[in-house]
């Protein structure tokens, strides 16, 4: 190195040893400047104080040794270490922690912590500190691992089992830190399909493991042996129980049918073979569920009827270990029978609907929804799935079911949609000046309406608040041919010329809003004495001995008559009236 560059290293020594007095600056933190500094300056070297090693994150088995390193370089101070941020104290032997020792070598600064037969309450966080140099180490975990207690299989050594029935074998070991995982063999072979739980234990550390193991034992099975091993990484090798199966069987039953298929009405014959061991001991028949007295032996004769279509036939076979129920359906041909009776639903506007209906039949039966006065099906299904209903979708629902060549069946489920009042009446109503008129508001409204207002001109009627101009009246109705609907009638005596240039606002409130109908009141006459239409309604019997050629006459005579009523009678009455003539003629 040249004379130039040793000048100038010693001169940034002496500025480093400054600024490590003062500490704001660290250079042993770098190992090419503790190198320099170690041999240009020697003075600044001794300040350079750091952790060689630091202790890591061990695991340790329960009741063994284990080791925490701490090497400070360069210190010769006080060193302690913490667990969970508590001091253990000063020395090699700590009197508070019996089974604690620190490993001392002072000649290359390690500070060494050993713990011996290791305890649960061992596992914590623990920091090497040399304090007067203000210096912490990492903090390292130390994982005490707790083997699993021996295993338990429930029922063991030996499992009374019944063949065909579902078991669950289940293994249950206690206290393992982690967790252990639990392997199931059968007669030493890997058994897959296991499950398990786990429960933390008060202590927040340990772990019971329990596992289960469906199985479904055959008589074949008796003599083998489940194993259940637990292990975790404190034990790998893992611990053993074992379970022999016995298993016993009840009879093995065949139930037959003869004939296969029959009319209702028609005989059957049901005959129940069985093998068993032990040997059987009796025979039981039941239809339905409900026991049929008097039928003991492998054979059973009856008349068939449709019940026997829904409500099996069951054949039970008993021995000194258990018993066998097998039941059979039999293939009864029926007409439809309603088995789930739709019922009346009352929803909100927007809401989904379902509506259930459940026919029987045999052979399978055709099912079709539609809407009462409509031909379009809606659903081949037991249920009727409506989105999003509107009022309009309210009304009759028809659930219709057809047994080919047998016969067909139909119900009726009523759909009520609650929403805003919906108001019905003719848009344009008649009166004659000078009489008296009516206008009509035809409210459908479910929930009933709570409230109907009346507005036309500088007027506004409610039920409950004022009274009106005397030629005005108010009045509501339920009329039966409505189907429940409120009528609700603005009755005007004396109609005057200003009644016809006012339109009527009908408006209607209930819990989900309210429902308006602007009605406009437009002006008719009374016909005259000698008009078409009284002319017609007094006399059209006396032209029925007429000849066609007078039919004709009058039809070409009362055609033009009509026309100058057009504009002032409603429309309907001239049309039916030269309907009626029309039709009088027509059938003379």
């Amino acid at each position: 190195m040249d004379k130039q560059k040793s000048i100038r290293l010693k001169r940034d020594c002496v500025v480093r040893y400054s600024a490590i007095k003062d500490g704001s600056s660290r250079p042993c933190h770098n190992e090419r400047n503790l190198k320099l500094i170690s041999l240009l300056c020697p003075s600044v070297a001794v300040w350079c104080i750091r952790f060689s090693q630091e202790p890591a994150d061990q695991s340790v088995v329960l009741g063994e040794r284990v080791v925490l390193s701490c090497v400070v370089f360069n210190y010769s101070g006080i060193v302690q270490w913490t667990k969970d941020g508590l001091a253990l104290g000063v020395g090699e032997g700590l009197r508070a922690w019996p089974r604690y020792r620190v490993l001392r070598s002072l000649d290359i600064g390690q500070y060494n912590l050993e713990i011996s037969n290791a305890e649960l309450s061992d596992d914590s966080l623990y920091e090497c500190q040399a304090t007067e140099a203000a210096l912490r180490s990492r903090r390292a975990k130390l994982n005490v691992l707790i083997p699993p207690e021996d295993p338990v299989v429930d029922g063991s050594p030996e499992l009374l089992l019944m063949a065909g029935t579902p078991y669950n074998l289940t293994c249950v070991t206690r206290g393992a830190k982690p967790a252990a995982h639990i392997q199931w063999t059968k007669d030493g072979v890997a058994v897959e399909g296991a499950y398990q739980s786990t429960e933390v234990l008060p202590d927040r550390k340990r772990v019971t493991t329990r596992s289960y193991l469906p199985i479904t034992p055959a008589d074949t099975d008796s003599g083998r042996n489940f194993t259940c091993v637990s292990s975790n990484p404190a034990v790998p090798m893992g611990k053993r129980a074992t379970v022999a199966l016995n298993v016993h069987h009840p009879p093995m039953v065949t139930l037959s049918i003869e004939p296969r298929s029959v009319l209702e009405g028609e005989r059957v014959t049901f005959t129940c073979q069985a093998t068993a061991n032990p040997p059987i001991m009796g025979y039981r028949w039941a239809k339905g569920g409900v026991l049929l007295e008097g039928a003991r032996e492998s054979v059973f004769v009856t008349t068939a009827d449709h019940s026997f279509f829904t409500e099996p036939v069951s054949c039970q076979v008993f021995n000194a270990v258990g018993n066998t129920n097998v039941s059979i359906l039999v293939d009864v041909h029926f007409g439809p029978i309603l088995v789930v009776e739709p019922r009346p639903v009352t929803v909100d506007v927007d809401s989904d609907v379902t509506l259930n209906c459940k026919w029987s039949g045999n052979p399978p039966l055709t099912l079709t929804w539609t809407k009462k006065g409509s031909n379009m099906v809606l659903s081949n299904n037991n249920q009727l799935y409506l989105k999003s209903v509107s009022q309009a979708d309210a009304g009759q629902y028809v659930c219709k079911a057809i047994v080919p060549r047998i016969g067909v069946g139909e119900t009726e489920v009523t759909l009520t949609v609650n929403g805003p009042p919906i108001i019905s009446s003719d848009p344009v109503q008649y009166a004659v000046r000078g009489e008296r008129g009516e206008i009509k508001c035809y409210i459908a409204s479910t929930p009933p309406p709570d409230k109907i207002v009346w507005a036309w001109k500088e007027n506004v009627w409610e039920k409950e608040k004022g009274t009106l101009m005397e030629r005005y009246t108010v009045e509501q109705s339920k009329p039966p041919s409505q189907g429940g609907a409120v009528l609700s009638t603005l009755t005007i005596n004396n109609v005057m010329e200003s009644d016809f240039h006012s339109p009527y606002n009908c408006t209607a409130w209930n819990s989900f809003g309210p429902g308006t109908m602007i009605i406009t009141l437009e002006e008719t006459v009374v016909l005259p004495i000698n008009s078409p239409l009284k002319y017609v309604s007094e006399n059209i019997l006396r032209e029925k001995d007429d000849e066609q050629g007078s039919c004709s006459h009058l039809i070409s005579f009362f055609q033009p008559q009509f026309s100058q009523y057009r504009n002032k009678m409603v429309g309907t009455y001239g049309s039916q009236t030269f309907f009626l003539l029309q039709l009088n003629c027509m059938l003379k």
